[in-house]
């Protein structure tokens, strides 16, 4: 805890400019960066990870969350299965194709939902645990190199593609020069508006047989709402396993059924 907000406030606490170092790249470099973000954080088969979100609200007590993630990156499927607390237990999220559907045990019936919906009410969005595919998604310009603390870092400006259903159709995003792995996010609305901020304390790495190579995931996300200000969710995401995963969990039966 005290090594991620040490982190954070590297990143925010400047007392004056510091001059980055790093060489700028054209647009064309840029998206290339950001096909690098994407294929470190992909795998070519299944992922599974537990995750732990903490909401906190203003003036109200912190809830905690627990869920599994479930992935099938080949076939851009997702879901995401609450476990606690017990309120929330068996609500589930399901991606098949473009579309996002979400499961209320409570009433048994499916609601298709957007890109923009809160999951289990929390500030979290569907793409802070699925696959990275931002250059699949947006345009990319380069927008200088910068300083965030210590470390250098490229600043690209994401605008989404025409008829894509994101989350957030602009985006700005440190990205460190010396790894590649992303800093900060700062999403916005399409009036322009910054909606949240979302810092990248820590990463870790784990070798994926079916890839052959490294898969990159984002272990704690601390995320800050704009329009809220003094809201807050940390996610942290735990026990990754990356072997193949049954064929059927990607199903409204099998949903359903785990919260019977």
């Amino acid at each position: 805890m005290r090594r991620a907000l040490l982190f954070i406030v590297s990143l925010t606490t400047a007392l004056v400019p510091a001059y980055s170092a790093v060489k700028p790249l054209t647009d064309a470099q840029a998206l290339g960066l950001v096909k690098v973000v994407d294929d470190r954080q992909r795998n070519s088969g299944d992922f599974k990870s537990s995750a732990f979100l903490k909401e906190t609200e203003r003036g109200k007590t912190p809830r905690v969350y627990e869920a599994v993630v479930y992935r099938q990156d080949l076939e851009n499927k997702f879901m995401i299965l609450f476990l606690k607390p017990k309120e929330e237990a068996g609500k589930g999220y399901l991606k098949l194709d473009k579309n996002l559907w979400m499961y209320d045990p409570a009433t048994g019936k499916w609601d298709r939902r957007t890109e923009r919906e809160k999951i289990a009410g929390t500030n979290s969005r569907r793409s802070d645990f699925d696959e990275s595919r931002l250059a699949e998604e947006y345009d990319v310009k380069y927008d200088g190199s910068d300083k965030l603390g210590k470390f250098d870092a490229h600043k690209v400006v994401l605008t989404v593609k025409k008829g894509i259903d994101v989350a957030y159709p602009k985006i700005t995003m440190w990205i460190d020069a010396e790894n590649s792995n992303i800093l900060k996010r700062d999403e916005y609305a399409l009036s322009g508006k910054l909606l949240r901020t979302t810092f990248y304390p820590k990463w870790a790495k784990q070798y994926s047989q079916s890839k052959k190579g490294d898969v990159w995931v984002p272990q704690e996300m601390r995320i800050f709402d704009k329009l809220e200000v003094g809201n807050s969710t940390v996610i942290l995401i735990k026990q990754v396993d990356l072997n193949s995963l049954p064929s059927n969990i990607f199903t409204k039966a099998w949903l359903e059924s785990k919260s019977r």
